[in-house]
């Protein structure tokens, strides 16, 4: 089996390069950042010579993929104007950086359509990603890059785009002509949603579906996030690795799945003391191993 790549989302206090060596102390191969605070319209800069040691880093370490997670705050399936128009060029802003800084990932959710029907929200969600990616600033050409915006499922919210994964399957469909996206997965929104990846046989049954819907090549990052709530409950809670009500077993398959080779393993759990990115990274891959 390809040596697993597993990672933590981690902060960029002292410059966006500092991430790379964040990622290595806590014992991850991969990682995930903010480019800009997630919430605030205000975009911050990448310094170049930031995005350049970064890339040194990177290469010196052998730390990759890399993924950048998108603004809170975008909302491309908005029934109001102006937060549509905010949100493209805020989404926008995070192509360019994602671009600058040679991140392979970015990733998204579409929005919410509340005040809409599901199928406007999935219209102007595909077509804020259009704009955005037709009108990228400085120079960028996507084209010219390793470069996914990866469609993430969210917990089944009743408005939210993406809830389902025939959902997510139906805007990574949409928008494969006209921009490069793929998929990426979370374990605690896959569970809350209602989808059962605790027992084995709701495991495979989960699989099936995520096979059918998106396929398995198209699915390049696994957030692994243990949940707090339990399954269908719809509540996005993130807990440690083995720990909330998904637990160890599940991560285990999912980590020793030769189906997901080629994807990245990335936590997004909860910081509370110091040291929590590497113990839920020494969870992962403890569960890698065993």
């Amino acid at each position: 089996m390809a040596k697993r790549r597993i990672g933590v989302h981690v902060g960029t206090g002292g410059g966006i390069f500092t991430a790379v060596q964040r990622a290595v102390d806590a014992g991850a191969n991969t990682f995930q950042i903010f480019t800009s605070s997630p919430r605030q319209w205000k975009p911050s800069a990448v310094k170049p010579e930031d995005a350049a040691k970064m890339r040194q880093l990177r290469a010196e370490l052998d730390v990759n993929p890399v993924a950048v997670h998108a603004s809170y705050l975008i909302n491309l399936c908005s029934q109001t104007e102006s937060v549509r128009e905010n949100s493209v060029a805020a989404f926008r802003g995070e192509v360019e950086r994602a671009l600058a800084i040679g991140a392979e990932f970015l990733v998204l959710h579409p929005g919410s359509w509340k005040g809409l029907t599901r199928e406007e929200g999935l219209r102007l969600a595909e077509e804020g990603i259009e704009r955005a990616m037709g009108t990228l600033g400085g120079g960028w050409k996507w084209q010219d890059h390793n470069f996914r915006i990866l469609i993430e499922n969210t917990a089944g919210a009743e408005f939210s785009l993406g809830g389902s994964l025939e959902q997510v399957a139906e805007l990574v469909e949409a928008l494969q002509s006209r921009a490069p996206v793929a998929v990426c997965l979370d374990t605690c929104h896959i569970h809350v949603a209602g989808y059962d990846i605790v027992s084995a046989e709701g495991y495979e049954e989960t699989m099936r579906t995520v096979g059918e819907a998106v396929g398995f090549e198209a699915v390049k990052v696994w957030h692994c996030n243990d949940a707090k709530a339990p399954m269908g409950s719809k509540l996005d809670r993130h807990e440690h690795i083995g720990e909330g009500t998904i637990g160890p077993a599940a991560f285990q398959r999912l980590l020793h799945d030769a189906r997901f080779e080629h994807a990245a393993f990335i936590a997004e759990t909860p910081v509370e003391e110091p040291g929590d990115e590497l113990r839920n990274v020494m969870a992962l891959r403890s569960l890698s191993a065993g």
